[in-house]
């Protein structure tokens, strides 16, 4: 027995099930593949995994574990089930500083002694069907996993029955089911609890958390044989995504992407991540979005607005980086694959950054309800500046009453699986007819949202704020009672007279 559990023979793991995980890595396989894991991967719940001297991307993957019972030897999809003795709680660590040393196999980057924490309780399976649970992942106390096995591609019976087709599953033997989206890098200290749960029937019953907490290695790996090697192809899939890559970063979590310099370069930026400055921030306050919109005309930016979008509050203001969430037209059968457990729609909304903006690709539909009370609240929370749809909100009045600014199209009762399916994020969108790409500068007001490649920012933001200066002084003088003929636009005499006040104003230290 091992930690509760019947030490197994085999330890076979599924490559890709989950369609949140198939649409994050953005291949879809016709057929499931597999790995194993050693039976000296194995770790108790409340134990730690060493993180090898030298390696930067060990990743936690939260899943289903099948225990199986009588020994199965050629059974059909129907059979395979019956199979299932037990379910629990796994951890599927692997190390993308190793994937090149033994590519599809996985023999060391995820086989490591420690690798494969299990437990701590098993499920008796009688009585339960294949699509009645749950697998939740927590890295630090916040959920970051979330999903249900009555979304897999391959159910638990069809995986049991491919294997047999080849060998004998025996008593004891474990299957580890796929991972959803939501796996990451962790590091030193990091605490990770995974929890297999069936939350829908009778009693609720549960693994109980797996706990592993993450310690540093100290033993450097020799010279005989692969050394550990992080690329920002590797980086970039270890966490996630590009946009969780560079929040990590960020936050001190995670290596900057080797090639991220030459990428700014090519975009036209020599730092696209911190383009909205304080300084720009405040340079900004008060402007309109309209003056803004006529800096960007002038450089050749004319489809930059979000058209038909209006703020849940009168006077709302946004700006921030977005942050991007793509529907696409509702299919049943896409509906299904992707509609559930930890979908897109949740994972923008439970990752989206502090500063950020959630914008949203509902293909301009307004009969949709494409974020509601929970959604816009968990954003909040997260500190994000805002969201744009061009879809509709739910719970428009309760919505309201937070402080988030919402522009959308406007209320709409419906539930998700309406209209839509959420596909993907962090991925260039179209919104209300704008392209929008993650990092880009999103700016609202009452007139509306528009768009700002961040490369422009600094030059359109400066024009942008004088316009806005000259703009009031215009004000003043038609309110003064002059004719706008010469002086909207000013004429030369105006601008003279304009410029005249403006540095006697700098020379007397006038605000």
């Amino acid at each position: 027995m091992t930690y509760g559990i019947p030490t197994p023979g085999k330890i076979i793991a599924v490559h890709l099930n989950y369609p949140s995980r198939i649409a994050q890595r953005g291949r879809t396989p016709e057929f499931p593949s597999y790995f194993f894991k050693p039976a000296s991967s194995l770790a108790p719940t409340g134990g730690t995994i060493e993180r090898p001297a030298g390696t930067e991307l060990l990743a936690f993957e939260g899943e289903i574990a099948l225990v199986i019972g009588e020994p199965a030897h050629r059974v059909t999809p129907e059979e395979g089930w019956k199979h299932v003795a037990s379910i629990t709680a796994a951890n599927d660590f692997g190390l993308y500083d190793l994937r090149a040393a033994d590519k599809g196999s996985n023999v060391r980057n995820k086989g490591g002694d420690g690798f494969t924490p299990i437990g701590p309780k098993a499920i008796p399976t009688a009585g339960l069907t294949q699509d009645d649970w749950r697998v939740r992942t927590w890295v630090n106390g916040e959920l970051v996993q979330d999903d249900t096995s009555d979304t897999l591609k391959f159910p638990f019976g069809q995986l049991v029955a491919d294997l047999s087709q080849h060998m004998t599953l025996e008593t004891g033997d474990v299957i580890l089911t796929g991972t959803p989206a939501g796996s990451s890098v962790v590091i030193p200290g990091d605490v990770v609890e995974v929890e297999v749960d069936a939350p829908n029937t009778p009693g609720a019953p549960t693994t109980g958390r797996l706990i592993t907490t993450v310690t540093q290695g100290t033993t450097a790996f020799g010279d005989f044989g692969s050394k550990p090697k992080a690329d920002d192809l590797q980086r970039i899939e270890a966490w996630g995504s590009e946009a969780e890559h560079a929040a990590a970063v960020a936050a001190g979590r995670a290596t900057p992407l080797d090639s991220a310099a030459a990428s700014a370069e090519a975009a036209g930026s020599s730092a696209p991540a911190a383009a909205l400055t304080d300084e720009i921030r405040a340079q900004l306050d008060g402007v309109a979005v309209a003056t803004v919109s006529a800096a960007l005309r002038k450089r050749g930016y004319v489809d930059i607005f979000i058209d038909g979008v209006h703020p849940n509050h009168e006077g709302d203001r946004i700006l921030g980086t977005a942050k991007t969430l793509r529907f696409i037209p509702f299919r049943p059968d896409l509906f299904k694959a992707h509609g559930g457990g930890f979908n897109a729609q949740k994972r923008a909304f439970d990752t989206v950054e502090a500063g950020e903006v959630l914008v949203v690709e509902a293909r301009g539909v307004p009969s949709t309800g494409t974020v509601g009370d929970v959604l816009a609240l968990r954003a909040q929370v997260r500190g994000a500046a805002g969201i744009v749809t061009d879809g509709g909100v739910r719970d428009f009045a309760a919505v309201q009453e937070f402080d988030i600014p919402v522009f959308s199209q406007g209320a709409h009762p419906s539930v998700l699986g309406r209209r839509h399916v959420p596909w993907e994020t962090d991925v260039t969108i179209a919104c209300g007819g704008a392209a929008v790409q993650p990092g880009d500068v999103i700016m609202g007001d009452r007139d509306g949202v528009i768009v700002i490649p961040p490369f422009l920012l600094a030059e359109v933001a400066a024009e942008a704020a004088a316009q806005e200066e000259a703009d009031a002084w215009v004000a003043d003088q038609v309110a003064a009672g002059h004719p706008v003929d010469g002086l909207f636009p000013m004429n030369a005499e105006w601008r003279a007279k304009y410029d005249a006040e403006r540095a006697a104003k700098a020379a007397g230290g006038g605000a």
